[in-house]
């Protein structure tokens, strides 16, 4: 097929005698009078720079006595790449140096861990001092966890031990930071030996030390440690909040105690939240046999008294569900839920879910439809999944329904959107309806893609009509678009579908004209397609010029050239190619067995040709109608002939 070549040039140069646009007369400065950067962008880069220096602090103090909105300083922190910048950043942002911004002190945190770690060095010292700063408590806090997340437990316990040298003194705030560091570093033993020492330093645990204890024990699976916290902690007078029990219901899933997971959680009414329920929830699933797990949340939701609380445990059930692909019970849940609004994104995977399990698409229908009648956005993924499930199941009236529904609601609005429903129909062979929205796109004045013309050509190919395929090709030029591999392998395909052999071949080679590369598929179609016109020179030919660049014939591909062989009586060769296929981790197919076993046959070498069905059932091959005729022949005739012998001896 020509017409790729000429076409593209004159693009080209239509393109370079385009003018240019004109640069703007009256560009803005960069640069106001004081000399501070006018972009935010280039002010960022400014303070960058300025950070980096060793007067760093001398030149902000100077020219930048005003501290930017904290969004801007949680940018420039994000962005340094040495983890002592970012810490200099802080210190500039928080010039009181007493109580900053929390999520200043959470983004520094994430910062030192990330490019960390940035250790307390006499130099870092010297530094933070002569800026007119302190390593405070709450500083001290953010590099304690920052180590902690790093692993550096033995670091962690020798500079809290040397923290008075600092200036600061030990207080439960700072032994809270280093239990948890040490309990995030797997150090548990240290950890305990550091709440032990609390009180010799004056200072008493609190409810967030034992928390994280608790869950510290619970991470090492030693529950019955966690529960006896529980109680200490109970006896000194501080009761366990939410954080607490939600810890110990994890604790207790954790080890498989299911039924005292689930008392606790009986125990918690109106003291539960949804970081509890989704943690039961999750639990549940991970310790039971999905069936045993579905029954036991469901009924911890039908008694769950808190209407929020059923909505979120509704929510995680149908994730864990749809993750676990339980389409029946997915089913059954959503027609439980009677008055619950979902959001998009968990309707949308327990559809998708259903879908992929479903024996009645009409109740599944009723389903979607139900929630959609209570409020629910299903969005473009959720119309989508419908619709392909339908048009799968060759219910094209309905699902040309949905697809109507998706254009009045609006939810196709991107060329994504609208290559993801012209492919859907595509594979539903229902090409002249996609084709229709590709006219639609254009007139909405959204440009389709090279991805919009392949799924078409794509859709055109599996039928063999070359003169649309023709017509999607102009388009495509017209368009702009460079044609790639998959552009070329499409048209090649329709062309040997049609047998229009030659025209295939020319579009082989203008395809190395426009200096792409064929790759497996497009050899593997003129292979197959070559063999079936009885080209089989040709076949061989392409098959050892593929392997000769690295491609990898597929299965097809190999039978083609096999049965080219098995034709041409050279049978050996047919057979060496099996072994090859073998030997590359191939399976061969029905097709490929039969085609042997039949040339074995014909040849007479009859107990070889049994030889190879016995290899096709052990390599787990089950065979056909025909195949299992051609053996049924087979042994009839080796019967006849072992009666001959006995009768000639």
């Amino acid at each position: 097929m020509r017409g790729f070549g000429s076409s593209s040039a004159s693009r080209a140069a239509a393109a370079a005698a385009s003018p240019k646009p004109s640069e703007p007369l009256n560009p803005k400065p960069l640069f106001s009078s004081s000399g501070k950067p006018t972009n935010p962008l280039d002010h960022h880069r400014h303070i960058s720079q300025i950070i980096k220096r060793k007067d760093w602090f001398l030149i902000l103090n100077q020219s930048h006595r005003t501290i930017p909105n904290p969004r801007f300083i949680i940018s420039l922190l994000q962005n340094q790449e040495n983890p002592l910048h970012s810490l200099r950043v802080y210190l500039w942002a928080s010039p009181s140096n007493a109580n900053p911004n929390q999520s200043l002190k959470t983004v520094l945190g994430n910062v030192l861990f990330r490019k960390g770690p940035l250790l307390l060095s006499k130099e870092l010292l010297k530094e933070v001092r002569d800026s007119g700063f302190q390593i405070n408590d709450e500083l001290m806090c953010v590099l304690i966890g920052s180590w902690g997340r790093l692993g550096l437990a033995k670091y962690c316990n020798d500079v809290f031990a040397e923290i008075s040298l600092l200036g600061l003194k030990p207080s439960t705030r700072l032994y809270n930071a280093v239990i948890d560091a040490l309990v995030k570093s797997d150090s548990i033993d240290l950890a305990y030996l550091k709440f032990q020492q609390m009180r010799g330093d004056g200072c008493e645990p609190d409810r967030f030390t034992y928390n994280i204890l608790i869950h510290g024990v619970c991470k090492k699976g030693v529950v019955d440690e966690a529960v006896r916290l529980v109680k200490q902690m109970e006896r000194e007078g501080k009761r366990g909040n939410v954080f607490t029990y939600t810890i110990l219901i994890d604790g207790f899933l954790k080890v498989g105690r299911v039924e005292e997971a689930l008392r606790m959680f009986e125990g918690m009414k109106g003291s539960a939240n949804e970081a509890t329920v989704r943690t039961l929830v999750h639990g549940v699933f991970r310790c039971l046999p999905k069936s045993e797990a579905f029954e036991v949340v469901v009924g911890v939701m039908e008694r769950e008294g808190s209407l929020e609380l059923r909505r979120v445990g509704c929510e995680v059930v149908l994730c864990c569900l749809s993750s676990k692909s339980m389409a029946k019970e997915t089913a059954l849940f959503l027609r439980k839920m009677d008055g619950y609004v979902l959001d998009s994104l968990t309707f949308n995977g327990a559809m998708s879910c259903v879908l992929k399990g479903c024996d009645d698409l009409v109740e599944t229908c009723e389903i979607f439809e139900n929630f959609v009648s209570r409020g629910v956005k299903p969005g473009f993924n959720g119309y989508l999944v419908l619709v392909r499930a339908l048009l799968n199941a060759r219910m094209f009236s309905e699902g040309e329904v949905y697809l109507k529904r998706m254009g009045v609601e609006g939810v196709i609005t991107s060329v994504y959107d609208y290559n993801a429903v012209i492919d859907c129909l595509c594979k539903a062979r229902l090409t002249e309806r996609a084709a229709m929205y590709l006219n639609e796109m254009q007139g909405r004045g959204i440009s389709p893609s090279l991805v919009t013309f392949n799924t078409l050509l794509s859709g055109y190919s599996a039928s063999g009509d070359v003169k649309k395929v023709r017509e999607v090709v102009e388009k495509l030029l017209e368009h702009g678009c460079r044609p790639d591999v998959i552009t070329f392998s499409s048209v090649i395909n329709c062309l040997c579908r049609a047998k229009e052999m030659r025209d295939a071949f020319e579009c082989f080679r203008e395809m190395l004209e426009w200096g792409i590369e064929p790759n497996e598929i497009t050899y593997n179609i003129l292979i197959r397609a070559s063999c079936s016109v009885g080209d089989t020179g040709r076949s061989v030919k392409l098959f050892a010029e593929m392997k000769e660049k690295g491609l990898s014939p597929d299965v097809y591909a190999y039978n083609a050239v096999i049965q080219g062989f098995c034709r041409m009586r050279k049978v050996k060769k047919g057979e060496e190619l099996f072994k090859t296929m073998l030997r590359v981790g191939l399976k061969p197919d029905n097709y490929t067995y039969s085609t042997l076993i039949r040339a074995l046959s014909e040849c007479g070498r009859e107990s070889e040709a049994r030889e190879m069905f016995s290899l096709m059932e052990r390599h787990g091959c089950v065979p056909d109608s025909y195949t299992k005729r051609l053996v049924e022949e087979l042994d009839l005739r080796m019967s006849g002939l072992e009666r001959e012998t006995v009768s000639a001896s």
